[in-house]
């Protein structure tokens, strides 16, 4: 799925096997990496991978859902 179509608050996971884009100056996710997609702010997310670190993902990035807890966020 489109990660458009994803709701707010979701732990999710890029899905194919290349790294996510991200816009200028933004660190890349790595393929297969968990991040918690809090919003969509534009064309780009607004994530956090496990350590806290902000994560711009694109909004038509193929990702899936997976259940992790909203609490294993630092």
């Amino acid at each position: 799925m489109k990660l458009y179509q994803v709701p707010n608050k979701t732990w999710i996971r890029i899905k194919n096997d290349d790294d996510a884009m991200a816009p200028p100056g933004a660190r890349l996710v790595k393929a297969r990496e968990e991040v918690f997609f809090d919003h969509l702010d534009g064309m780009y997310s607004f994530c956090k991978d496990k350590e806290g670190n902000v994560v711009h993902i694109p909004g038509w990035q193929e990702v899936e859902i997976i259940d992790l807890p909203y609490s294993v966020l630092p």
